[in-house]
C-alpha cells in the first residue's frame, strides 16, 4: 500500500523546477503522487491551507507539509 503525496504549485519558474526534480525523484511505489496546479485549481486552495502549506511549490507527504524554495506565498494565490 502506497502513502499519498501531494505536490502544490502555482506554475511560476521555481515551482516547476520543484515539480521537475522534487516531485519526480519521489519514489513511485511508495507514494501516490498527485501533482496539483493552484493557479488552475484554486478550489484546491483551502485543501492546500489546511494542510499546512503556506507557500508554493510545497509537498505534503502523509499529512506533513514540506516547503521547497519560495515560488508564491498561498495568500498571493487567492
Amino acid at each position: 500500500m502506497s502513502s499519498k503525496a501531494i505536490f502544490y504549485h502555482a506554475g511560476c519558474p521555481v515551482c516547476v523546477a520543484a515539480e521537475d526534480h522534487v516531485a519526480e525523484a519521489i519514489d513511485r511505489s511508495r507514494y501516490d503522487v498527485e501533482v496539483v496546479h493552484l493557479g488552475n485549481d484554486k478550489e484546491r486552495i483551502a485543501e492546500a491551507e489546511a494542510a499546512g502549506v503556506k507557500s508554493v511549490p510545497a509537498l505534503v507527504l502523509e499529512g506533513a507539509p514540506f516547503h521547497i524554495n519560495f515560488g508564491a506565498s498561498i495568500s498571493d494565490l487567492k
